[in-house]
């Protein structure tokens, strides 16, 4: 504790002592006359494109650290009162081999060509805007955070049309200012551009091309300037749905219960500040959204899904508490889901935003009545103070409420409070990263007849994170209560202590033309009980990793480790993992080749000690692209366990068919099968943009079960037993 108090007071003195060494670099806007419009076709033949002072001068991030890029790309900017443009050419002199595969919204770009860009609006060097593109057309979004990165789940409106000719690749895109928040009276935002040649693995950046810096934080880059007189209208945005459904769902009787509905409901947002935005949603909907990747769980604790749906991912940075510390005091899915099944939600209240130093963020949700569950309500509030550059405080606040279920009270309201400090600098020494986090929740009871102590229901911690290649050095501390478990929250673990400090090393092969570097890792973890009874004690070695110039990568680990298990607990079927010490150690390798290529393969495989036994496991994983639009994947992961107490083997299976006929038409097919539940399911969607904001979907989902199961382990005979279709219809008006 006190080695990482000094890390911190070191760090704060080169922080305000050292000044960076960058010099920031700025474009300027066009705002278009009356009459003067682009045409959004991709190819800037418009006059006034040229009239405009192009950001160039892009530099090599990866593979020469400062060089020039070697292929030249100019971005232009203009504007009127209602909306931002982007003119950009794309320079390449190779154009027959530019790569664009995806075509699908917000799909991954590892495969192809990509540009990508920033907005900070608010100029705060923290927030801000994500998009990219694809010489396919593809468009890809997200939100900025400090530490977070970017979150992928925010879909703005804007378009961009692409075109490719002998001289590359360009592209005109279109946002509109209702789809940002900004300050109105300031003429000057934060902007930057990165651009991905992936035939050579290049990365090219405008502002902050070091490898330490990232175009995912605002801090490093440029500005565009010459911005007045912007308009987001009223700040009234009505987004009304409708959705027919029809289900079958097996009885116990063999027969089937069928039903159909028609349902509808709606989404208001308004901007109460043009950096303020409210939000009603009532008789929210989320069929559209994808199902979770499956998993096979072999350890004795839960596993964690991430949030999908829209209402949720919606404003969620703000609710970001203390990230990658593993308190989760606030998790979306505890809201509307129990055990995986929907809870409807009668409505839901969002307001999030920035309103001078302060990140807000309120959320209230009332779920219905359900046969196992009475009415609740749920509310979150959140409130960040920032300071200095990329720093900031915060508390957070939850509740739930349970109605009274079958005549009784179910459960007493449940609140959460916590509190987090982030202090992330990109000057220390000059221009080194470092980021500190310290973090402290605590909630009541959440029975009745609980008995704990307040000490019980709190955890608390900090972590530190020096990344800066070739070394990157992190040290956390955690302490989790015995009965924490915040009732609108997430937790696998409890009743412990645990520090994990590690330690990496990538060097760089500047002279080969084979290897980019190597990478090396060592991670230590100790896991105490509250009573300073030592747990679990390992070493995590990566003592090989290479990245390829071509983007393929290997590398080879081993782990050992010493655990005490507290008590026993059931792996499989009728095997029972008994309370005892063990000792193990486990090899594994990993490879993946390059995601550009047509065929792309990776794989995992380890093999070790596991509990009383050795456990041998294998995910390999196969990508084919045999056209622009088409995507085919395949997974498939498989345990072989051999312990005293008996052997068994389980498999997953997955395979996902994407085709995209263009960026506004896309249609996903997702089955999947294991040999644990013996569940086949197959989920597919078809999604039809007619115009951002305004989409038709229609989804279809079947699920089959091994007639025989539990009954007759040699025989296998899948039937359906739950079949669902829903039409669903979106429709986005801006006033």
């Amino acid at each position: 504790m006190k080695t990482c108090l000094l890390v911190v007071h070191i760090a704060l003195l080169f922080t305000f002592c050292v000044p960076l060494k960058a010099q920031q670099r700025s474009i300027q806007a066009l705002r278009l006359e009356s009459g003067q419009r682009v045409e959004l076709d991709g190819e800037l033949n418009e006059a006034f494109w040229q009239l405009i002072e192009p950001a160039t001068g892009f530099l090599q991030q990866e593979p020469i650290e400062g060089a020039a890029s070697s292929e030249r790309t100019e971005v232009r900017v203009a504007y009127d009162s209602q909306v931002f443009y982007l003119g950009v050419t794309l320079f390449d002199s190779q154009p027959d081999n530019i790569l664009g595969f995806q075509k699908q919204r917000d799909a991954s770009l590892l495969s192809d060509d990509r540009f990508m860009w920033i907005l900070d609006t608010f100029r705060d060097g923290r927030t801000g805007y994500f998009f990219e593109i694809n010489p396919a057309g593809l468009m890809g979004d997200g939100l900025l955070g400090t530490v977070t990165g970017v979150n992928k789940s925010w879909d703005g409106i804007w378009e961009a049309r692409v075109s490719r000719g002998s001289y590359g690749w360009s592209a005109e895109i279109r946002i509109p200012f209702r789809t940002i928040n900004f300050d109105p009276s300031n003429d000057t935002w934060g902007i930057n551009f990165q651009r991905t040649v992936r035939r050579k693995n290049e990365e090219t950046l405008w502002s902050g091309h070091l490898r330490n810096q990232s175009l995912f934080e605002p801090i490093f880059a440029g500005t565009v300037s010459g911005l007045r007189d912007m308009s987001q209208g009223i700040g009234l945005e009505v987004k009304p749905y409708g959705i027919t459904t029809a289900t079958s769902i097996r009885e116990d009787g063999g027969g089937f219960d069928r039903s159909q509905d028609i349902d509808g409901g709606f989404d208001i947002t308004y901007s109460i500040t043009p950096s303020l935005r409210g939000a009603v949603s009532v008789n929210t909907d989320f069929a559209e959204v994808e199902v979770d990747q499956r998993r096979v769980n072999l350890t004795r604790f839960p596993l964690f899904f991430p949030e999908r749906r829209d209402f949720f991912l919606e404003g969620s940075r703000v609710f970001n508490f203390a990230p990658r510390n593993g308190a989760n005091p606030y998790f979306s899915r505890r809201i509307g889901l129990e055990s995986g099944q929907q809870i409807p939600i009668t409505y839901g209240t969002r307001l999030a935003g920035q309103e001078g130093p302060f990140d807000i963020g309120l959320l209230h949700v009332r779920t219905a009545e359900t046969n196992a569950l009475p009415v609740e309500h749920f509310t979150v509030g959140r409130v960040n103070r920032n300071f200095g550059e990329q720093s900031s405080i915060g508390f957070l606040f939850t509740r739930r409420a349970s109605n009274d279920f079958e005549g009784e009270a179910f459960a007493p309201d449940r609140y959460t409070i916590g509190g987090d400090l982030e202090y992330t600098t990109s000057k220390l020494f000059g221009d080194r990263n470092f980021n500190f986090q310290a973090f402290w929740v605590w909630h009541n009871e959440n029975t009745f007849d609980e008995i704990s102590s307040n000490l019980d229901r709190t955890v608390r911690g900090l972590r530190f994170r020096y990344d800066n290649e070739p070394i990157i050095l992190q040290a956390s501390y955690r302490e989790f209560g015995a009965f924490y478990d915040p009732a609108v929250g997430f937790n696998s673990r409890n009743a412990f202590k645990r520090i994990e400090p590690q330690v990496q090393f990538v060097p760089r092969l500047s002279k080969s033309s084979l290897i980019r570097d190597l990478n090396f890792r060592l991670a230590y973890e100790n896991i105490w009980d509250l009573n300073n009874r030592v747990l679990t004690q390992g070493i995590d070695f990566r003592f090989l990793g290479i990245e390829f110039e071509s983007g393929d990568n290997v590398f080879f680990s081993v782990e050992h480790a010493n655990e005490i298990l507290e008590r026993d607990f059931n792996i499989y079927e009728d095997l029972i993992i008994e309370a005892d010490r063990y000792e193990y150690t486990e090899w594994t390798s990993f490879f993946s080749t390059a995601s550009r290529r047509k065929v792309s393969v990776f794989g995992i495989v380890s093999y070790g000690d596991f509990w009383t036994g050795t456990r041998t496991s294998y995910d390999l994983g196969l990508t084919v692209r045999p056209a622009p639009g088409i995507s085919l994947s395949s997974n498939w992961e498989q345990n072989q366990v051999d312990l005293d107490q008996g052997s068994f083997t389980t498999n997953l299976y997955q395979f996902t068919g994407a085709w995209q006929l263009s960026p506004w038409i896309s249609s996903t097919a997702i089955i999947q099968y294991d040999d644990v539940t013996e569940l086949l399911t197959l989920f597919s969607r078809f999604r039809w943009t007619l115009r951002p904001g305004n989409d038709i979907f229609f989804i279809f989902s079947r699920n089959w079960e091994n007639k025989f199961a539990g009954v007759n382990p040699e025989r296998f005979m899948l039937r359906a037993f739950e079949t669902g279709a829903s039409l669903k219809v979106n429709y986005t008006h801006r006033f």
